[in-house]
């Protein structure tokens, strides 16, 4: 998980301390930061530009798997449109 990302939410974490505890503030923000990054860190999480090129891939594998079964059922139906480029002769 991005660093800045820890520290803004150990950073509003701290900000729901009361305020006579505010004293041992930079003693907390270090508690606070090391926890989350030790529980975040036990996580299997991706970056979001990760997430989105994996979700473009799999759509463009979803396009292809249609179209590959649009062309199989057009060849087991008697060879419509998707069988007029196969290369075969029609029957005379």
């Amino acid at each position: 998980m991005d660093p800045f990302r820890i520290d803004e939410l150990a950073r509003k974490l701290f900000e729901r301390v009361p305020p006579a505890l505010r004293s041992v503030q930079e003693d907390l923000e270090k508690n606070f930061r090391a926890i989350l990054r030790e529980r975040l860190s036990k996580l299997d999480l991706v970056s979001r530009d990760e997430f989105d090129a994996q979700a473009r891939v799999l759509e463009r594998t979803r396009a292809r798997l249609e179209a590959l079964e649009a062309r199989l059922g057009a060849l087991e139906g008697g060879g419509g449109p998707a069988g007029a480029g196969s290369g075969e002769k029609p029957a005379a």
